[in-house]
């Protein structure tokens, strides 16, 4: 039995966050309803990238079913209000204040039901200066702070996937599932709310502590750590770049004695501590960067796993999809299907199940809770 069977998810979603945290609710067994627009979620344009369907779109909506609503119409606001009157938890992205309007805002609906959890995912979240304001994930990794520390040295960067919508999406899920054990124990509900702004905020409490009290934000080093040395990539003799984590001084002894054969490195006063080798990173980097370039990958990898350091080949997107460790499943939609990594967690209920066409389940579902 899958843990979440019996529980039934109707959200009005859209895009990635939301879809993110019902994707889990699904695979733990519940059974969500996707409420989309006439036209359908926009995110089944992104692109063709999953053997022709939209990637996020496949990805982050196996295993729900689709109906599509015009919820100005009568007829449609009221198979809405029948299936949340009968759900055990509302989620909801659209712009702040939409839901209200709707006859669909937390406050109301669970007075009307005080059982019901309701989760609002937004972009800056229901209050506050910025709360009107259009949010998508990369604005959020610029309002953040994130872009500025990510990145080399010479241009901010953003992180290549949509950090914030997925962060966003997976803290739902949590919060969530943690109401959902409050309602079983209880019968009480809640009101979860989650905005991008906030997941990053949280996120990034090290470099804001550090601008607080140190008084400096780390900076943009690229493959390095700004605070651990050495912690970067380093290129060997044949090319191939591998990346190092020397995470105390005991693993820097053994980087030195074992794999750069260099001895009087382990003791020397510029590289025996951390704080050492930051502040003499250029030379600590310099030591590390002339014995890779001397060795192939594979007898630096040997050596590494020898002296039980931390290690990885810096992969491009191609040498991730032949990576040996990389677990997939089959998204299916329609006759056809694409491979996708397997769920990040491992679970005996982390199945996926079809990407549904839009308005697939509409006129089952309309039968269901019409009139």
């Amino acid at each position: 039995m899958k843990p979440l069977e019996g529980v039934l998810v109707v959200s009005l979603e859209q895009a990635v966050a939301a879809p993110m945290a019902t994707l889990r609710l699904a695979e733990a067994g519940a059974r969500v309803i996707k409420v989309e627009r006439p036209e359908g979620d926009f995110a089944r344009g992104y692109d063709k990238a999953a053997n022709g369907q939209s990637s996020y779109f496949t990805w982050l909506n196996q295993g729900k079913e689709s109906v599509a609503l015009d919820l100005k119409a009568p007829e449609d606001r009221a198979i809405m209000a029948r299936m949340v009157s009968r759900a055990d938890i509302f989620v909801q992205n659209l712009a702040v204040g939409a839901a209200g309007r709707l006859g669909l805002g937390a406050t109301e609906l669970r007075a009307a039901d005080p059982r019901l959890i309701v989760c609002d995912i937004s972009g800056f979240g229901a209050e506050g200066p910025y709360a009107k304001r259009k949010a998508y994930d990369l604005l959020i990794q610029a309002e953040s702070g994130l872009a500025s520390i990510s990145g080399g040295p010479g241009e901010i960067g953003r992180v290549g996937v949509s950090v914030a919508d997925i962060g966003a999406g997976i803290t739902a899920f949590g919060a969530i599932s943690a109401a959902l054990v409050r309602q079983a124990r209880t019968g009480l509900g809640a009101h979860v709310e989650v905005s991008l702004f906030d997941v990053l905020a949280e996120w990034m409490t090290v470099p804001l502590l550090h601008h607080a009290y140190l008084g400096k934000a780390p900076g943009r080093v690229g493959l390095a750590h700004p605070s651990i040395a050495p912690y970067g990539a380093f290129a060997a003799a044949d090319g191939r770049l591998i990346l190092i984590s020397v995470q105390s001084d005991r693993e820097w002894r053994a980087l030195a004695r074992e794999v750069l054969g260099r001895e009087r490195l382990a003791e020397d006063p510029r590289f025996a501590t951390n704080d050492a080798r930051v502040a003499n990173r250029a030379e600590t980097d310099a030591a590390v960067a002339a014995a890779f370039g001397a060795q192939k990958f594979e007898a630096i990898r040997a050596a590494l796993d020898d002296a039980r350091i931390a290690w990885g080949e810096v992969n491009d997107v191609a040498g991730f999809a032949a990576h040996p460790h990389l677990r997939r499943v089959l998204a299916t939609f329609g006759d056809s299907g694409a491979e996708l990594p397997a769920a990040a967690a491992r679970a005996d209920w982390a199945a996926p199940g079809r990407a549904p066409a839009l308005d697939e389940h509409g006129p089952a579902i309309r039968a269901e809770f019409g009139a």
